[in-house]
């Protein structure tokens, strides 16, 4: 049986300790919540005053303005229990009705597929509401802009689908190392 040293075992204990530094940061995506949500209050606020003089482009771009607002805020939502979860603590909120059915099972790889997931989203949502109003004479073609948004969008997509096809194949690798008989 191996001895360990006193401090070997202060030392592993201080490390795993250390995990919970992260509490704060999972504490600032709180407050990244809360201004993420005092930002959708005032743009709805701000576009509810202009209702009457929304054409329908106006009404897509604010619905856009919205849904990119309530996906980041998804997102920030999945990344701190995810996080909290996966590096710091299990989350105890008893059998609560309303605990997502997600929580708990969201491991590193899958939180990995859910922010690129989102990101992605995000991405095509901005580049939607830049393509929008290019059929206006009134507004100018940015060509340079919505080339490199094109391109940066198009990095989330390839990066997406290499982080989906190494998780893949990590996950054939060990299923394989797992169904391998033992060496005798």
């Amino acid at each position: 049986m191996h001895s360990r040293s006193k401090l070997e075992t202060a030392l592993e204990r201080t490390l795993f300790a250390s995990r919970w530094l992260l509490a704060p940061f999972c504490l600032g995506m709180v407050l990244a919540l809360v201004l993420l949500l005092v930002v959708f209050v005032r743009e709805l606020v701000n576009e509810f005053a202009h209702i009457q003089s929304m054409d329908a482009e106006g009404g897509i771009l604010l619905a856009l303005s919205l849904i990119d607002l309530s996906l980041t805020g998804n997102l920030v939502l999945i990344v701190m229990f995810s996080g909290y979860e996966n590096f710091v603590s299990k989350l105890y909120v008893g059998d609560h009705e309303d605990r997502p059915g997600w929580m708990g099972t969201v491991d590193f790889s899958g939180l990995k597929l859910k922010l690129i997931a989102s990101i992605v989203a995000i991405s095509g949502i901005a580049l939607l509401r830049a393509f929008l109003p290019l059929g206006d004479a009134e507004t100018p073609v940015d060509g340079r802009r919505i080339f490199w948004m094109v391109t940066i969008h198009l990095t989330f997509v390839v990066s997406g689908v290499l982080l989906a096809a190494m998780d893949w194949i990590t996950s054939r690798s060990e299923a394989h190392e797992v169904a391998q008989p033992p060496d005798h």
